[in-house]
């Protein structure tokens, strides 16, 4: 899942941009309303956190220049508590409401709320072979047997899982997942799929993670697995 977070409070904007990578969310933060609102309207987002006071460019601004063209589901975060604010950001478009300070479990369980609300046309279960993926739950079962991933290593599998048969290179993965710019000389992607393959490949007798030589890898069911 990815979210922009569009926070000027720079250890407010570090704080939640942690805390929900940690949770397996990729994360793009913007600290004021022009970079804000060139990220909301330019690039997909599950969900965007909105704060309403922001240099250059207003959350409320954001706001009408996003729902002016799409509909990506936004929390908005004030220090404000007054009733006329939280009311003009509904009729905005805002599709929920936190004031500041808040709990961060709250925000969680809010954005998730929101992503469920906003992907009920969306397929929430993948499946692979024999392996199925509960986006909702986060829940991974290959056979019968369940299968434990890390947060970072769940985002990898996700993202696998739903472009299955697309050879995906370690940039496009490193850029997706990891949401870097890829490093030749680094090998974080050979490792992370390397410890995927290990959780949900090696255990059982047909292979689903393959790696295409000079390509990148995909994930797809085979009747004859390749050399790996």
């Amino acid at each position: 899942m990815k979210v922009l977070i569009v926070e000027d409070e720079r250890k407010t904007a570090d704080y939640l941009a942690q805390g929900l990578a940690e949770q397996g969310w990729t994360v793009d933060v913007a600290h004021d309303g022009i970079d804000g609102q060139h990220l909301a309207v330019h690039y997909d987002f599950d969900v965007i956190v909105l704060d309403v006071m922001l240099p250059g460019l207003d959350g409320f601004g954001i706001l009408r220049s996003l729902r002016a063209v799409k509909g990506t589901p936004v929390i908005m975060l004030t220090a404000r508590d007054g009733v006329d604010d939280r009311v003009r950001g509904l009729r905005e478009g805002a599709d929920d409401y936190l004031v500041k300070p808040f709990s961060f479990m709250e925000l969680q369980a809010r954005l998730q709320a929101l992503t469920r609300r906003g992907r009920t046309q969306e397929q929430t279960l993948l499946r692979v072979g024999d392996l199925s993926i509960d986006l909702i739950r986060r829940k991974v079962v290959r056979g019968s047997q369940r299968i434990d991933l890390t947060a970072k290593e769940f985002a990898l599998l996700e993202l696998l899982a739903r472009r299955q048969g697309e050879i995906l290179s370690k940039t496009a993965i490193a850029e997706l997942v990891w949401d870097m710019n890829f490093d030749s000389n680094t090998n974080v992607v050979e490792v992370a799929v390397k410890r995927l393959r290990s959780k949900v490949d090696l255990p059982f007798p047909v292979p689903l993670l393959h790696t295409i030589r000079g390509m990148g890898y995909v994930m797809e069911e085979r009747d004859v697995a390749p050399g790996q």
